[in-house]
This record gives C-alpha cells, sequence and structure tokens, in this order.
C-alpha cells in the first residue's frame, strides 16, 4: 500500500508539496471558492459535464468517480446534486482541499501528485478539468489515469485550446501549454484510450473572447504586479454581463449535449473510453 501522511485529516501522498508549490498561491483557490457558484464559464461548463457524465456513465449508483485537480471541490458538487456517484477529489495543494472539504464534507478528498498516482483499476471514470494543461508531464498524467481506471472506464478532460490565444493570463495561470485538437486527441489515444468524443466548448462566445485576448497580448505583466487579482478580475463580471453570457452559452450547452462536435471555441472537451 502507498504511504501516505494525514495533514488536516486529508491523506497526503505527496505532503512535501501540499503546503508549498510553485504554482498557486492561497489566495487563489479564495477568488475561486468565492467566483465559482455565480460566474457564467464554471456553471456552463458544470452543465456541460454533468451532460456528458449523463449520457457517457448514466446513473449508476455503484460507479466510484475521482477528479484530479479538484480545486475547490466545484465539478464534484455539480456531481453531487445530479447523481449518486461514489465520488473523492485528489489535489495537490492542501489549501483547495480545504475549501472542497467544507463544499463537501461527506466526499472524500485526498492529496496527490498526479505524476505519480496510487491506484491501478479501481474507477468508472476519472475527471481533468483545466488540469493537464498546469503539468509539464501531462502524457505521464494520462497513461497514470488509464491505469487508474477499470476496463470500460471513462476519461472526461477539458483543456484551453489554441496557442495562438497565448497571453499574461495564461503565464499567470501557470499554464504549460495551450491544447489543439489533434495534439490533445493523439496522447490520449497514445495511452490506449479509445475517443468516444471530442469538441470545442465557448463556441458562441468565441469572437469575443478571440477579441480579448488579443488585447491582453500587448499587456506586459509587470514585476511586483498583483498577479492573482488580475487573472480573477476577469470572474467578477457585473450581473447582466454574466447573465448575458450564460444566455449565450446555452446554445454551446444544448449542441454539446445533441452530440455535436463544436468546430472552435476558447476550451476543447473530451470524453475517452479504457
Amino acid at each position: 500500500m502507498t504511504p501516505y501522511k494525514i495533514i488536516d485529516n486529508i491523506k497526503c501522498y505527496e505532503p512535501e508539496l501540499a503546503l508549498q508549490n510553485e504554482d498557486f498561491s492561497q489566495e487563489s483557490f479564495e477568488l475561486l471558492y468565492n467566483a465559482e457558484d455565480s460566474n457564467f464559464w464554471f456553471t456552463s461548463r458544470n452543465k456541460v459535464i454533468i451532460g456528458l457524465f449523463e449520457k457517457y456513465l448514466k446513473k449508476n449508483t455503484d460507479c466510484k468517480v475521482l477528479e484530479i485537480g479538484c480545486g475547490t471541490g466545484y465539478v464534484l458538487s455539480g456531481l453531487s446534486k445530479k447523481f449518486d456517484y461514489k465520488l473523492m477529489g485528489a489535489e495537490i495543494h492542501l489549501e483547495g482541499l480545504r475549501y472542497a472539504q467544507q463544499r463537501l464534507p461527506l466526499v472524500e478528498f485526498i492529496q496527490l501528485d498526479a505524476t505519480r498516482m496510487p491506484f491501478k483499476s479501481e474507477f468508472d471514470a476519472i475527471g481533468a478539468f483545466d488540469v493537464l494543461e498546469h503539468i509539464h508531464e501531462d502524457e505521464l498524467v494520462i497513461k497514470n489515469i488509464f491505469s487508474a481506471l477499470k476496463e470500460g472506464g471513462f476519461l472526461f478532460v477539458t483543456v484551453p485550446q489554441y496557442m495562438f490565444m497565448w497571453s499574461y493570463l495564461d503565464d499567470i495561470a501557470f499554464h504549460k501549454r495551450r491544447y489543439n485538437r489533434k495534439e490533445l486527441t493523439e496522447k490520449i489515444e497514445r495511452a490506449g484510450f479509445k475517443i468516444k468524443y471530442v469538441g470545442s466548448f465557448v463556441f458562441i462566445l468565441f469572437p469575443l473572447m478571440f477579441m480579448a485576448r488579443l488585447f491582453k497580448k500587448k499587456q506586459v505583466l509587470k514585476e511586483g504586479f498583483e498577479s492573482n487579482r488580475e487573472m480573477y478580475r476577469e470572474l467578477y463580471l457585473s450581473p447582466f454581463v454574466n447573465s448575458l453570457f450564460k444566455f449565450f452559452m446555452k446554445a454551446d450547452q444544448f449542441l454539446i449535449k445533441k452530440g455535436v462536435s463544436l468546430p472552435f471555441g476558447g476550451s476543447l472537451i473530451l470524453v475517452a473510453e479504457k
């Protein structure tokens, strides 16, 4: 059995990384936690993810589901309201898990490094939602996910799309890359998966997103800049704008639920089977 250390009642498989790491500050999780429930992007993404789980994993109450890089537990919270799956959340940052426990006190959360996952053929589904772009060894993580899934298990993934959309916001977020469809599908298939669905997300709003990113490309992150607050400032929209964007995102939700593979967008969303 893989050894772990208990910190704050959480099993920590990589305790040396639990409290200090190069990517996220404690403030980042606080800002996320306070924004996710209302921000159009998070609420719309959750609806798309839930729709795909409903299509591919059904409502099987015996299903064991792991989310790696679960952050503050927002996706798991959405799944818990819709399904009776046995849920587990994993995150490298202990601070994120503290917020996740507040959201879902009955869900088991563990701390681990996804490049060294301690599971074999254990889960019916694993989700990685805007996680792989943060990891240098993304293909190793995908292989570990393959090993951790049962035969016939499903992988659900979202990642940011297009390197030409790169701006200083990606630097602030410690992204290692943005993906294109060919790159993502090839990496998933090399691990042994069969692709069941792949398409874009943030399709209707993509022209507006593209123009905003062009503007961001001209801005430079200066020394001493409050990077975390700048990145998450985009999450706190006016109620009118946020409601308007939620309305437009309903088209994405409808088309993806119907199985349409949207040709372009700010993110990629993929489902694969072991």
